[in-house]
């Protein structure tokens, strides 16, 4: 999958898909709009599909993991060696993502993007699936992340891995990440595309002090000097001040718009991704359900630049997917309510007190 050709195709959801969905929204035996957003995310997921009776049954979340090079300059609070050994976690079942995603019945899918670690066992053993374009990305504090040519391997792995799962029959495809210092190149891709000052994008990440935290602001106002990212041009953006995963993620993004599967995104690292897909492919955010509000701080700057709303808001911070996996049970229930709550006409329930004298 070439990305011009995927985003030559992304074409807005079908307005008469969005009317018709929200003409038999209406008629269901409820009060008007009793079910609030709920029957706005039904709307969106009909139109989506261009069906009144939307499945969403099948699910899979896309785990990118990868490492980054400007964990040199001390902007985490954990060792880059934590991104392997979560990697190990998750391949054993015990991660919090593989509980979550449990629980919404969806498969976990761990792809390989660039962990700075050998993980070829994981791989001969179908655990994960590799794509690794490098040991980790390149210091952005001291020059580009990647190059432009690996910013677009990133970009079409995604496609190729949303393509690869909806093949396989997957309803409602979800983005999570794995990467220690990943919030730092997320947060240098916000700023980069909305024009943000450093210190109003950045946050604590896992969790790091307030002299820690000064000197990411700073790692990342250095990241933009020094390597002067077209916010014009996401895949320049991308390779600038990115990471492989932010990439993958991307890309899964567009994947899903180009073969009009919903797709939830999870938090900051994974809006990053949004972000970067929407300014490659502005329709695409058609096919985004923001699953929750991060406590990092540059999320909700993120979630306006997109302009969605979360579904969730529990304080979450983890990554991996996790709020995209709890917001995957209220997607489903949006779903059954289209799908199975009767009309008035199909229960026999008069539509309001005149009727019923």
């Amino acid at each position: 999958m070439k990305l011009e050709e995927v985003i030559a195709r992304i074409q807005p959801v079908s307005e008469e898909w969005w009317l018709k969905a929200g003409e038999y929204l209406n008629n269901l035996a409820i009060p008007p709009g009793s079910l609030g957003e709920l029957l706005d995310l039904a709307q969106r997921l009909a139109a989506i599909k261009e069906t009144l009776k939307p499945s969403v049954k099948s699910k899979a979340v896309v785990t990118m993991a990868g490492d980054h090079g400007v964990v040199e300059e001390g902007v985490s609070a954990f060792p880059q060696e934590v991104t392997p050994q979560m990697v190990a976690n998750f391949v054993a079942g015990g991660a919090s993502i593989n509980v979550l995603a449990g629980v919404a019945g969806a498969r976990v899918a761990v792809v390989d993007m660039g962990v700075a670690a050998d993980l070829s066992e994981f791989v001969r053993e179908g655990k994960i699936i590799s794509h690794k374009l490098g040991y980790g990305t390149g210091n952005m504090a001291r020059g580009p992340a990647m190059t432009r040519e690996q910013a677009l391997q990133a970009l079409e792995t995604g496609m190729e891995v949303a393509a690869k799962l909806v093949r396989e029959g997957v309803e409602l495809l979800a983005t999570g990440d794995m990467g220690i210092g990943n919030t730092t190149p997320s947060a240098a891709i916000l700023a980069a595309l909305s024009g943000r000052p450093a210190r109003q994008v950045a946050g604590r990440g896992t969790g790091i002090s307030d002299e820690a935290l000064e000197n990411k602001i700073r790692v990342i106002e250095t990241a933009l000097e020094v390597n002067k990212p077209d916010p014009a041009d996401p895949v320049d953006v991308l390779a600038k001040v990115g990471g492989f995963e932010i990439g993958g993620i991307a890309g899964v993004i567009l994947g899903a718009a180009y073969y009009r599967v919903p797709v939830v995104v999870d938090g900051f690292i994974s809006s990053a991704g949004a972000l970067l897909a929407k300014g490659l492919a502005p329709d695409a955010v058609d096919y985004m359900i923001a699953s929750h509000r991060s406590r990092e701080s540059g999320h909700g700057l993120m979630l306006e630049e997109l302009g969605l709303k979360p579904l969730l808001d529990l304080n979450l911070r983890l990554g991996e997917g996790t709020g995209a996996a709890l917001a995957m049970n209220v997607v489903e229930s949006a779903a059954q309510v289209i799908c199975n709550v009767l009309t008035f006409q199909e229960a026999g329930v008069a539509r309001n007190e005149t009727a019923l004298s």
